[in-house]
């Protein structure tokens, strides 16, 4: 696959993009959305909950994932097939995700800069879905003060961080409310495809830890 940031724009119909929408908000029952906190203790503006056998979770404890809802004790619910398929089109053939994290943005809701560093494969890219309102996207190098740029990401949207831009830093400046009405009650979805253990990982496998990520 080709390396870098690429942005696939409008690259899913309205059709797939409502019946993501209503795959993830019925998942979403089984494995409900929370809001994780840092390990400084600060609670993150966005919502979350993730799907496939690895999730990505934050608290005082760290960075990492884990194969449990930290709400219900339950495993993740399985990727859709959908995000599978795109997957394998535009990220990688080597092997499936195993996570999709699921970031809900409300009112006011933004992701400051931060590097997905807590895979333990970076030759895996991270594949990003966009659902609902328009987000304010800005994506810089690998040193957190070096020069970025901004890029508006709409519903349907799709954006992949590979090769020498896997560990770009990256973030949502703001959401643009009332854009799309797509997702209920508004908002947008951010629907991010990673691979979290390595290839030679075993299924007994429990949980990836770091200290250097964000979602």
């Amino acid at each position: 696959m080709e390396a870098g940031f690429r942005l696939h724009p409008g690259y899913l119909g309205l059709a797939d993009q409502q019946a993501l929408v209503d795959t993830v908000l019925t998942a979403a029952l089984l494995a409900p959305f929370y809001r994780a906190m840092t390990p400084l203790g600060k609670p993150m503006s966005v919502e979350m909950t993730n799907f496939g056998a690895m999730g990505w979770f934050s608290d005082h404890a760290g960075y990492r994932y884990q194969r449990l809802h930290p709400g219900t004790g339950r495993p993740w619910p399985a990727i859709p097939p959908l995000l599978l398929e795109l997957w394998r089109t535009l990220a990688d053939r080597r092997a499936d995700a195993d996570c999709c994290l699921v970031n809900l943005y409300r009112d006011g809701a933004r992701m400051g800069p931060h590097q997905d560093r807590d895979e333990a494969d970076f030759s895996f890219p991270v594949l990003s879905v966009s659902l609902g309102d328009m987000a304010v996207f800005r994506i810089g190098g690998v040193s957190r003060k070096g020069p970025s740029r901004s890029v508006r990401l709409a519903s349907g949207d799709i954006c992949v961080l590979a090769g020498a831009d896997r560990l770009a830093f990256h973030g949502v400046d703001r959401v643009l409310a009332g854009s799309s009405r797509l997702i209920p009650g508004g908002g947008r979805l951010n629907l991010t495809l990673r691979r979290a253990a390595p290839l030679t990982a075993g299924r007994d496998q429990g949980s990836i830890d770091s200290t250097g990520g964000r979602p």
